[in-house]
């Protein structure tokens, strides 16, 4: 028989368990985990020594297109993307102008088969004017689901009331995501606060309760209006445990940050290159129930949250620096190093960054190993040590906040769709990348 890509001799992670097989890939799916030694391809990768994963993906990042070249664009992030083992992104939408309506989304789509280089799903943005029409976005080609920004935006995107968040939710059926902030909260702490304060003061601004209090609101909201929500990069303990009470309603996400640095300290080594939001928590128990609730399954995806700003910006004193951190590039070596150093197992971490977003956003051709699935492969190397440095990083910004840092287990190769778009840290395809279907 014969394939366009046969992957040898891998280590494969399946939803079953792990095992030995030999991959055929054709018209950009999985024909066969059972290739036999005289079946042929195009091109055969030996896989001898490596493990083979499905695609990985990271459902949180902000691409910066259009508006803000100078930190990332579409081709630029895919390409970091790429470099880092990841094979699907999904883009959210507070660009400039921002991804609200359908113009943009047309225009965003096109942009995505004119540049990208891995898929790219991207998230409509709710706002008052266009939430009668959200049922009708959410069912968009390309179109992963609502983003709603309850706390921390600016201008028509930030949506903070109950009765705003309501009528968002009555409009459609597919699942919404939320940057889960109390903004009344926020805005009554920063008096508190002035320009040029330690960095670590961030997150006694965004204190836990302003996050603890903008999840209650919107858990009510969903059980009142039966629509199904899912929290974005939760960081405190009592989220935790609310969202674990709650698995009706909603789902969870984790970013990988808030898995691997902690403050006050990162704000000491770190300085501006540490403000987020939500913030890196000072107090250590809420870093630990992320990984609590990682390993007991409450977490249903770890991403990114990759947002770069160029390093100038991030060099400014706390509250002029603006918030966010790159790191669709660094998310994968930074979870294999976990999977190494024993904190979760590496088909945990396949349940977090393939199944798990397939299964939270309703994709129903990626996320693991199996025939009829696309052929999205991340190849890994679990005893590879690499050290991750600045000059590494893909992005305009030029920049990560774990330069310097030495991890074991690393992506040696990234296939979409049965292309091959990078092996062995080299771009060898480029603009293979299309828009993401999903369930209605």
């Amino acid at each position: 028989m014969h394939f366009d890509l046969i992957i040898r001799n891998g280590r494969c992670v399946f939803p079953w368990g792990e095992a030995q097989a030999d991959i055929g890939i054709r018209d950009q799916r999985i024909a066969s985990l059972s290739v036999s030694a005289s079946d042929e391809a195009d091109r055969v990768i030996d896989a001898t020594g490596l493990h083979v994963l499905p695609g990985l993906i990271d459902s949180h990042v902000h691409l910066r297109d259009p508006g803000k070249p100078e930190a990332e664009t579409l081709e630029t992030g895919t390409r970091a993307a790429a470099l880092g083992g990841i094979t699907a992104v999904f883009d959210m939408p507070n660009t400039n102008p921002t991804i609200t309506d359908r113009k943009m989304l047309d225009w965003k789509r096109q942009h995505i088969v004119e540049t990208a280089n891995i898929d790219v799903a991207m998230y409509i943005g709710a706002t008052r004017e266009n939430t009668p029409l959200l049922a009708e976005f959410e069912q968009e080609e390309g179109v992963c689901g609502v983003k709603v920004f309850a706390g921390s935006s600016t201008g028509d995107l930030m949506i903070e009331d109950d009765e705003g968040i309501e009528a968002v939710l009555r409009s459609g059926h597919r699942r919404v995501s939320f940057h889960s902030e109390d903004e009344y909260r926020l805005r009554e702490r920063r008096k508190l606060f002035e320009p040029g304060q330690p960095y670590h003061c961030h997150a006694e601004w965004r204190d836990a309760e302003c996050a603890i209090r903008g999840t209650q609101r919107i858990l009510a909201l969903s059980r009142r209006t039966g629509r199904p929500i899912n929290i974005l990069h939760v960081s405190t303990e009592e989220e935790f445990i609310l969202l674990g009470e709650n698995r009706r309603h909603a789902t969870v996400e984790v970013l990988v940050n808030h898995l691997t640095n902690e403050g006050p300290e990162c704000y000491e080594r770190l300085g501006g290159k540490a403000v987020m939001n939500p913030p890196l928590r000072n107090e250590r128990r809420h870093f630990e129930a992320g990984w609590a609730a990682l390993r007991d399954g409450r977490v249903d995806v770890v991403s990114s949250d990759h947002a770069p700003h160029p390093r100038e910006a991030k060099e400014l004193p706390w509250l002029e620096c603006p918030s966010g951190l790159t790191g669709v590039q660094t998310i994968v070596p930074l979870m294999l190093g976990h999977v190494n150093a024993g904190r979760l197992s590496l088909t945990r971490l396949v349940d977090v960054m393939a199944a798990g977003p397939a299964r939270v956003y309703g994709l129903p051709n990626k996320g693991r190993l199996a025939v009829g699935f696309d052929g999205d492969i991340t190849l890994v190397d679990m005893k590879k040590q690499r050290t991750i440095t600045n000059d590494w990083i893909a992005s305009p910004a030029g920049w990560t906040p774990y330069d310097g840092k030495t991890v074991t287990g690393w992506p040696v190769g990234t296939i979409v769709r049965g292309q091959v778009v990078m092996q062995d840290d080299e771009l060898v395809t480029s603009n293979v990348g299309r828009p993401i279907s999903f369930q209605p």
